[in-house]
């Protein structure tokens, strides 16, 4: 960024950031830096929550934020820009909100879409860096591709139950995500975090690493993540670092590049794209509603209900005054003769993937009479019983 044209700091900005000023490696000018910085925030969860409001109080000049979702009473315990009075309200609104009583000098862009390969081009490209605070791989691979391709740099984090992941990807000779996943995994191979849990501090600490990150890119001091892989494991209080290196065969940032416009993220990573298929066979599941199972459980229709979560999400609530049995996504290989391929089976967990994921591996091993509970026991909650807790 060159150091010509850059803002002048009013007094209440001189005050508000003394501790940086008098910082060897930020001073007034890296300050001013800061006020002409351009972030760009691809969510407004549990990792750029806390991206968000410690950018905003460091003094970036402009944030960007993604986001098109809600705030709902399950995102409370992480995603700490939003409050209880928040919920129902578009995150971007509460997130707006927050960063104002922050630092009423940040502007705040809001984007209120969903990142596709149509408009994130045009949307990157505004910016002067991008933290990535999605939580699937269409996206993730959707954001590496754009940055590579508009030469922006990316600064990619991941969370998941306990662990956590922060690097800064297609920054200039460095690698990207792509060298690092050159294939995204099988659809549902990876849970995420509302299947498998989270802690709630570990994208407090991750988010804050992509905020660091974010902020030394922008003043161009210190050694950034670039190359680099960090660990994090919150349960044993460990860091660990990996080297990458940039692969001179990646298709989007080798040296030989094939890719030179973003393409459908969806279908590249295995998922297909709404509509495709006849609605009560989504992705190739045939499905049975919560209200559908209710009817003709009453009615008396032999069915076994077989719930796939683990056991501590069976604590939680489940259906074992409807018959359903326990029997965890993992085990059910080792358990198949507890399900008979002559019962007509409905497979149940959480919200309707890892039990789908368990209805192919059925019908794979010669089961045809399967179906799968749209909506999990949430839709179950939803449709039929609201004493089942919601989590």
């Amino acid at each position: 960024m060159s150091e010509h044209g850059l803002p002048t700091l009013s007094a209440d900005e001189h005050q508000r950031y003394s501790r940086h000023l008098i910082l060897p490696e930020v001073g007034p000018q890296g300050q001013r830096r800061l006020k002409a910085g351009r972030v760009l925030l691809v969510g407004a969860g549990g990792l750029g929550s806390p991206a968000a409001m410690y950018l905003a109080a460091a003094g970036v000049g402009t944030l960007g934020i993604v986001e098109f979702d809600v705030v709902d009473a399950s995102n409370l315990q992480r995603q700490v820009i939003h409050g209880t009075s928040d919920i129902g309200r578009p995150k971007l609104d509460s997130a707006r909100d927050r960063i104002a009583e922050i630092n009423p000098h940040v502007v705040v862009e809001p984007h209120s879409v969903r990142l596709t390969s149509q408009n994130a081009r045009e949307i990157i490209r505004r910016y002067d860096v991008v933290i990535d605070g999605t939580d699937n791989f269409p996206t993730r691979y959707l954001v590496n591709d754009a940055c590579v391709l508009e030469k922006k740099p990316y600064v990619y984090g991941s969370i998941l139950r306990w662990e956590g992941q922060a690097s800064v990807f297609a920054a200039e000779g460095g690698p990207c995500y792509r060298c690092l996943f050159a294939e995204p995994p099988p659809p549902g191979m990876v849970p995420n975090c509302a299947e498998a849990g989270v802690f709630g501090v570990l994208p407090g600490i991750v988010g804050c690493v992509q905020a660091l990150e974010a902020l030394k890119l922008l003043l161009g001091t210190g050694d950034t993540m670039v190359g680099r892989l960090l660990l994090f494991d919150a349960l044993r209080m460990r860091f660990r670092e990996m080297r990458l290196r940039r692969d001179p065969a990646c298709p989007v940032c080798g040296d030989n590049p094939t890719v030179h416009e973003l393409i459908d993220y969806e279908r590249f990573c295995g998922y297909e794209p709404p509509g495709a298929t006849p609605e009560n066979d989504m992705f190739g599941v045939p499905e049975i509603t919560p209200s559908e199972l209710k009817e003709r459980l009453d009615r008396g229709d032999k069915l076994t209900i077989i719930d796939v979560r683990e056991p501590h999400e069976w604590e939680i609530g489940n259906l074992q005054p409807q018959g359903a049995r326990l029997i965890p996504m993992g085990e059910v290989p080792e358990r198949l003769d507890e399900i008979s391929q002559d019962d007509e089976v409905v497979l149940q967990c959480r919200s309707g993937g890892r039990s789908a994921q368990v209805l192919h591996f059925l019908r794979a091993q010669g089961y045809e009479r399967l179906l799968n509970l749209k909506g999990g026991i949430l839709a179950w909650s939803d449709e039929v019983d609201p004493s089942i807790p919601k989590y």
